[in-house]
């Protein structure tokens, strides 16, 4: 059951998303995991979604498709791309939920980018990416 699992705290784990040029000299951003601890973290599975909920009658709700994908191993002190974002679904809730075993212990965390977040003011150097982006911490 899963009230019998102990969920510790996450440290060291982060999702950045950050921006970077392409190949067409345009700004493209993506979403980065970053593992900052001093042991691997494995068997990383990530879900994404955006979504939005009306604030006003007559406003309708708006959800983006749910993503998942799944990484065996995030070594110590490095980062993993997940997935491209655009820019277009700034303005949504973009949630990208983790989840990881590090010594066979489950870690889970969601990850929450609200709308207005994922702005270029809000911009910062990224080192462990060496670009600039927003960090969840």
């Amino acid at each position: 059951m899963k009230k019998d699992i102990p969920f510790l705290p996450v440290e060291g784990v982060k999702v950045a998303i950050a921006r970077e040029v392409n190949e067409f000299n345009e700004v493209a951003w993506r979403v980065y995991l970053l593992n900052r601890n001093d042991k691997a973290i494995q068997n990383v599975f990530v879900t994404s979604r955006g979504y939005s909920k009306p604030q006003h009658q007559g406003e309708e709700a708006q959800e983006t498709s749910t993503l998942r994908h799944f990484f065996q191993e995030v070594p110590a002190h490095s980062h993993q791309p997940i997935e491209p974002i655009d820019s277009s679904v700034f303005h949504l809730t973009n949630e990208y939920w983790v989840s990881y075993f590090i010594d066979n212990q489950v870690y889970d965390k969601r990850f929450i980018f609200v709308p207005g977040s994922l702005d270029e003011a809000n911009l910062i150097q990224i080192n462990q990416l060496a670009q600039e982006g927003i960090l969840h911490e």
